[in-house]
Parts: structure tokens; C-alpha cells; sequence
């Protein structure tokens, strides 16, 4: 179906958590039938989903999307790019994506509201669903593997480690070194560092150029992503998502982040084991890391399942609030 598209609005919200989030919405002229909330992922920003939004628009569905703190243009006293706070920052953030769910809804009163987040977007939304999945119509999460094995374990004890050598407000060269690093050295004759999340260069270009992009994050920083992921790897913290919520798992199997998408289908089972009676997976063959900036066929792939889970959800009854109380 075609559609004009409204200008993309651009502001900022004063979050509870004392961030000033910078917010970028996209609305399609005519009747709108959901709103899709997206968390982007680390060392990254809410303006590389554009394309991804005008996309989402066609469908009649408004998305928005912010910088997390300590990422873009989304300020705080207490989160400098490179950290999401001096303290609490895990909670922090889940308040700044809960205040933009509120703007959405004051926007689009009794529309339904979508929630994807990307790789650590999809943590964060893990986490949210526990905490705020009460009256969501589904969560998305992609490319995102939440084990907190040996290697994770391992991770967590050299970053005490460098804490207490240089402190908590230095660029993490164990995160790092375990990660981007690592995963980019899994693509064999690499014309950049970048093309370990894409197979499109100009999508790799523009990262590398971006000084807003694949920065190392801070020890703070890297402690909460440990700890966020630690608590989702709970059997406890899965079965405290909403059970009727719908989710949606989707990988590729060319990501080293998710072991080439089986840590993907690893989440979606342990969903189902935890209680969760509507998880769907999709792992797409050839992808790499961010499925929505892909080159067809994959990044086609991707968005048909986003399209399908919505269209499927669009009349089911929203989830009911769980027992976990907000913080």
C-alpha cells in the first residue's frame, strides 16, 4: 500500500531519570493501525533506522526511536557519551524507554504499541517486558543472545579487574577485545572493521565515518550490559515476562554476536520453557549482525517477519501487567 509520509519530527523528552532523550518519530499521513517503539544497539544511535521507519510507515505504523543515554545526542549530567550512569544505569534506562512509550501512547491514544529492540536494544527490551509489558501487543527481539555462560562469567571478572587498575570511566579494552574486536576478525578479508554487521559497504562506510559509531564503551558501561544480560539469562527473570505477550526471536546465521543465530534460537526456547505461550523465531540464512541494514535478500526477509508478527498481533488483547513492580 502506498503512503505520503508526515516530516520526521525530531525532540526531546525529560525523562524521570534526569536524561534529556533526544527522539525521532515517523508517521505516515492517513490512518496509522500500531505504533512500534525500536531500541537500537550499543555503540550506535536512533538516526540509522530511518529507512527502517519510512519502511515501517508504508505499513501505517509510527515508530520511535531514542538515543539510550550514553548514546547519540541524548544528554545527562550523570551519562557523558560511553556511560549510561554513574549508578543505576540499567534501571535509568529502562525509565527513559518507558517516558517515550508515554509520549507515543499521549500521541496515539488506544493504538497498539510494538516494542523491537536490536542486539543490546533486544536486552533492554527483555528487561522492559518484565518490568513495563503490562498493555503491549509484543516485544520484538533481534539479534540479540542473552546466555551468560563461562566465557561471560570469565568476562565479568577481568572487568573488576580493569576497574580497579584504570578506574570506571575508561574505554574498555576486555569488553572490547571480547566483542567488536573479536567479532570482526570473523570475516575472512575485511575491507573494514565494520562489515562483521552488514554486507552492504555503504552501510559499513557511513558507520566507520560516524563518530557516534562503534565507539569502545566505558567499564561502567560494560558492567551494566554484563549485569543486564546476567539478570535475562535468569530462568526467573524470563518466567516474570508477561505470558501471553507476544515475542518474536530473529537472527542471522552469519552473526558472530549470536553464534551465527544459535543463541538466538537458545533464547527463544528457554521464552518457551519460562512460560511464555507465544514465542516465534526466525533466523534468517546469510545475515549478519543488523538484519535491518542487510542488502536484500535478508534485510527483505527480516522485515516481512516484522510485518507478519505485527499484522498477526494487531487484535490480540494486550498483555496484562505482571507482578514485578516498575522501579
Amino acid at each position: 500500500m502506498s503512503r505520503t509520509f508526515n516530516p520526521p519530527a525530531r525532540f526531546v523528552i525529560d525523562s524521570p531519570s534526569g536524561a534529556a532523550l533526544n527522539v525521532r518519530a515517523f508517521t505516515p499521513t492517513g490512518e496509522l493501525v500500531a505504533v512500534l517503539l525500536l531500541f537500537h544497539g550499543l555503540a550506535e544511535h536512533g538516526a540509522r533506522y530511518e529507512r527502517t521507519a519510512h519502511d515501517l510507515a508504508a505499513l501505517g505504523i509510527a515508530t520511535y526511536v531514542h538515543d539510550h543515554r550514553g548514546h547519540g545526542s541524548t544528554t545527562a549530567h550523570d551519562a557523558p557519551l560511553r556511560r549510561f550512569a554513574k549508578r543505576d544505569g540499567v534501571r535509568k534506562i529502562l525509565r527513559d524507554c518507558h517516558a517515550v512509550r508515554e509520549r507515543a501512547q499521549r500521541d496515539f491514544p488506544g493504538l497498539p504499541v510494538f516494542v523491537l529492540g536490536h542486539s543490546l536494544g533486544g536486552a533492554i527490551t527483555l528487561h522492559y517486558a518484565r518490568r513495563y509489558g503490562g498493555g503491549l501487543s509484543g516485544c520484538l527481539v533481534w539479534n540479540a543472545g542473552m546466555r551468560f555462560g563461562w566465557q561471560a562469567r570469565l568476562g565479568s571478572s577481568a572487568l573488576r579487574v580493569e576497574k580497579m587498575l584504570k578506574g570506571s570511566d575508561v574505554a574498555s579494552l576486555v569488553f572490547a577485545r571480547a566483542t567488536f574486536e573479536a567479532w570482526a576478525r570473523t570475516v575472512p578479508n575485511r575491507r573494514t572493521d565494520a562489515n562483521w554487521l552488514t554486507h552492504d559497504p555503504a552501510v559499513a562506510d557511513v558507520y566507520i565515518g560516524d563518530p557516534l559509531c562503534g565507539w569502545t564503551p566505558t567499564v561502567s558501561m560494560a558492567e551494566d550490559i554484563l549485569s543486564l544480560i546476567r539478570e535475562n539469562a535468569s530462568h526467573e527473570a524470563l518466567s516474570q515476562i508477561p505470558h501471553e505477550l507476544p515475542i518474536h526471536c530473529l537472527g542471522g546465521t552469519l552473526d558472530p554476536a549470536t553464534e551465527g543465530g544459535a543463541e538466538v534460537t537458545r533464547l527463544a526456547d528457554r521464552l518457551r520453557e519460562a512460560g511464555s505461550r507465544d514465542v516465534s523465531l526466525t533466523i534468517v540464512k546469510g545475515a549478519r549482525h543488523e538484519t535491518l541494514n542487510e542488502i536484500d535478500p535478508f534485510r527483505a526477509e527480516a522485515l516481512d517477519a516484522l510485518e507478519a508478527f505485527v499484522e498477526r498481533h494487531l487484535d490480540t488483547p494486550p498483555a496484562r501487567p505482571t507482578t514485578v513492580e516498575p522501579d
